[in-house]
Formats: structure tokens, C-alpha cells, sequence
């Protein structure tokens, strides 16, 4: 094949959902703050963001059993693989999994 598609780069996708137990405005700004201060600048991040539930999309399909959503486009899955051992990975669990009720991570090839 020679088409587009069979050259696009393959990145990994890293969707993060935490469902906190105290999910006050506080403690989701606080997490907010957290993903940005922790996860952010990490080598190979292509595209970051971190962000809350919307209330108005309410359709059949929304899965809306989350308050904070973390998204990561890694350039590669060995990006992936060392953010995932990395200190500031680990700090930012150490200090912020006691509020956690439910966390969803879905990790997917996207290009």
C-alpha cells in the first residue's frame, strides 16, 4: 500500500478518568493543578490536556461516572513506558491516589 495512511506515525494515547471520592470544586481544581504540575513536561508528550466533566453533554452514550479527565499523546510507546516509571509519575500518585474512588486508563496505537 501506498497511501497516507500507511505512513502516518504511530502514536500512543493515554486517556486517564478519576472518579474522586471527595469531588468537590476544590479538590477537582487541586487534581487539575496536580496533572499540570506533575505530568505535563514529560519527553516525548506530544499533546496534553487535562480537564473536567461537562454536565451538558448528557447523551445516551456519554460515560459520565468521571470529574477529571487526563489526555496524553505520547510520540512513541516507549515515551509511554518511561513516563510511566518516572519520579514525577510517581509523586504525583503517591500524593493525590487517597481521593481517588476509580480511576479508568485506556491506552490506544493513534496516528
Amino acid at each position: 500500500m501506498t497511501d497516507a495512511a500507511t505512513h502516518a506515525r504511530i502514536m500512543l494515547a493515554h486517556n486517564v478518568y478519576f472518579t474522586l471520592k471527595d469531588h468537590s470544586p476544590d479538590a477537582i481544581e487541586h487534581l487539575l493543578s496536580e496533572c499540570h504540575k506533575y505530568l505535563k513536561d514529560h519527553p516525548g508528550v506530544a499533546f496534553f490536556a487535562a480537564g473536567t466533566h461537562n454536565p451538558d453533554l448528557d447523551r445516551p452514550v456519554n460515560d459520565s461516572g468521571f470529574h477529571v479527565a487526563l489526555n496524553v499523546i505520547f510520540e512513541t510507546k516507549q515515551h509511554q513506558d518511561d513516563y510511566q516509571v518516572s519520579e514525577t509519575h510517581k509523586q504525583f500518585i503517591a500524593e493525590n491516589n487517597e481521593n481517588w474512588q476509580q480511576v479508568r486508563v485506556f491506552d490506544s496505537d493513534v496516528s
